[in-house]
């Protein structure tokens, strides 16, 4: 019996190592959901082959173990690489301080969307990025009086899925699409921000196991942004973690970074200790100062976030 145990719980380590392991000799979308779960299944791993080590001492379970352990490292390390500080030093004087609030508020959650609203409306931001927009439509008008400028939701486009709001005019605008899977989900517009102009970005991605389609994005998403000038935000739904391969080569081509610790974002059910897939990702001269979840969901399937940023001399 106790080698029965001994064996079923190697064969369930083994697999969860092999899941994670192929991304180290094979680029695959099939893989990319469990890719962005590398830490947490790697955690998992190691408790199994713990486990199995009480039942039986045998070298395969330390094995086991010891793959477990260089899987969860590298995925911490990994989790760091593109990260920056999330603060400003002292001797990183900044222009102003500035909030930005981004959220995917799931297009089926119409009976929070005056709680939403209400959020938004205090919630101090200089920017809101909103995506799935459509259980707050009905809240538009009490919005702009907020809000007056807005991107989506009837503004350059008749869907509402991204939207994007300021409380100062845009000096450019530009909504469009990435791919074919999905419509007007980009949106980049440049806001001047105390006499400095800045560009910000906001990005609804395909899931990363939906084909080719998010790497497709994220190639084209970073097409574009590399032909942005200026202090650069990009905030959205990336249905992804940052460790994901694809995600790694997009961090590496476009020199945006983002804060460590980022804030878990999904699934709600895990709260703090569930992995990020909504994302802020800022470049150099703005600096990220902090980046928290906005603890209650109201109703989404996601976290919202809120950041505060500045903008160095």
């Amino acid at each position: 019996m106790r080698h029965t145990v001994y064996c079923v719980l190697c064969v369930l380590a083994t697999l969860a190592l092999g899941i994670l392991a192929a991304r180290y000799v094979a680029d695959s979308w099939i893989l990319a959901f469990f890719d962005s779960l590398q830490t947490h299944i790697s955690l998992v791993a190691i408790v199994l082959a713990l486990i199995a080590l009480v039942f039986k001492r045998h070298w395969y379970a330390t094995f086991l173990v010891l793959v477990g352990v260089a899987l969860l490292v590298h995925s911490v390390i990994m989790l760091q690489e593109y990260a920056v500080p999330s603060f400003i030093a002292p001797a990183e004087a900044s222009v102003g301080s500035f909030r930005l609030l981004s959220f995917n508020i799931e297009d089926s959650n119409f009976e929070n969307g005056g709680r939403i609203a209400d959020l938004i409306i205090g919630s101090k931001a200089d920017i809101v990025e909103i995506f799935e927009a459509g259980p707050i439509f009905s809240q538009m008008d009490r919005i702009t009086q907020v809000y007056p400028y807005r991107i989506g939701c009837g503004v350059m486009t008749s869907d509402c899925d991204s939207l994007m709001l300021s409380k100062r005019p845009f000096q450019t605008q530009l909504m469009r699409s990435l791919g074919s899977l999905w419509d007007n989900r980009f949106i980049l517009a440049t806001i001047d921000m105390e006499g400095q102009p800045v560009n910000f970005a906001s990005v609804h991605l395909s899931k990363p196991y939906f084909d080719a389609f998010h790497q497709i994005e994220l190639d084209l998403l970073g097409s574009i942004l590399g032909d942005v000038k200026g202090p650069l935000i990009l905030a959205g739904d990336f249905n992804a973690s940052v460790i994901v391969p694809d995600m790694r080569d997009f961090l590496a081509a476009t020199g945006l970074r983002h804060a460590f610790p980022e804030p878990a974002t999904w699934p709600i059910e895990a709260g703090a200790y569930g992995i990020t897939i909504d994302h802020v990702f800022a470049r150099t001269p703005l600096r990220l100062v902090s980046v928290k979840q906005i603890p209650d969901a109201m109703g989404s399937n996601h976290f919202g976030v809120m950041t505060e940023f500045g903008i160095s001399k």
